[in-house]
């Protein structure tokens, strides 16, 4: 049973949802403000948490800034607010999805899966260590990544977008490609996921982000790691 923090301030979604979530199995509690959802991150120990942007008072990309800095729960953001400026800055706050309202709760559940579906990456042969790339020490068994010997805390997303990546140095892979196997989204993805995850994680493992070492960009088709 999934575990789903809900902050919403609109009743009628927030009741819509609700329900459609405790139908389909999921544990789910409620508030209207992003207060009180920060308030309900320790006692609840959510899962995942769908985020409304539009909040009273702290507003949803500060309750999204907030939550990356203290921890790694997945986070959803369930938007109206569906425009190219919204969704970037929505993703590049730190949310591991982006959906625009209204939507229906299957919609929602499959995002949901395939975002919880991220948290734990596939597990490699036995016995095989971390791999070293310059001052970046990948364990993918462990799911850990160290620089220069500090461990970095990953969101989901980044840490399955790194974990993918080199695995296979020096193969480019497409925005649709990527999409399909972090996100696991064939039909409905949107590429900006992508790009602002990358953005996110060039921040935490790049010396220098205008010319990054790991996670390069291939112009006009998509990303590879290395070659180093």
């Amino acid at each position: 049973m999934t575990r789903v923090l809900l902050i919403e301030d609109d009743p009628a979604v927030r009741r819509g949802v609700t329900l459609g979530l405790r139908r389909g199995g999921h544990e789910t509690e409620a508030v209207a403000t992003g207060e009180d959802g920060l308030e309900s991150l320790a006692p609840f120990a959510p899962d995942i948490v769908l985020l409304d942007l539009m909040l009273p008072g702290m507003s949803g990309l500060e309750v999204c800034r907030r939550i990356r800095e203290t921890g790694e729960v997945p986070i959803v953001i369930l938007s109206a607010r569906g425009d190219d400026i919204d969704v970037v800055v929505g993703l590049e706050a730190g949310a591991d999805d982006y959906i625009v309202k209204p939507a229906s709760t299957e919609v929602i559940e499959a995002r949901m899966r395939a975002v919880l579906r991220r948290v734990a990456p596939a597990q490699p042969a036995a016995g095989e260590g971390p791999v070293v790339h310059g001052g970046l020490e990948i364990d993918a068994s462990a799911v850990r990544v160290r620089k220069n010997g500090a461990e970095l805390s990953l969101a989901p997303s980044e840490l399955k977008l790194l974990l993918f990546l080199s695995a296979s140095p020096g193969r480019t892979f497409s925005r649709r490609q990527l999409l399909e196997e972090v996100w696991e989204h064939s039909y409905y993805g949107d590429a900006r996921l992508v790009d602002a995850c990358v953005k996110r994680l060039r921040a935490k493992i790049e010396d220098d982000q205008r010319a990054p070492r790991y996670v390069q960009t291939v112009r006009g088709f998509g990303y590879r790691f290395g070659p180093l």
